[in-house]
């Protein structure tokens, strides 16, 4: 029992590769479909303006 293994330390690192696993799954689809939101948003816009 001299050498305890340190597990906080590799919790810590697992959590931060899931965290940044995470973020790059979330850019990549904003990066996909942030046109087609952007343009139901745009259209929906254009309708609302040309109504009143």
């Amino acid at each position: 029992m001299l050498f305890a293994p340190k597990e906080k330390g590799q919790g810590l690192v697992e959590y931060a590769l899931i965290l940044v696993l995470v973020a790059i799954v979330v850019i990549a689809v904003l990066m996909l479909l942030g046109p087609i939101i952007g343009n139901v948003f745009s259209t929906i816009n254009d309708s609302l303006s040309t109504s009143t």
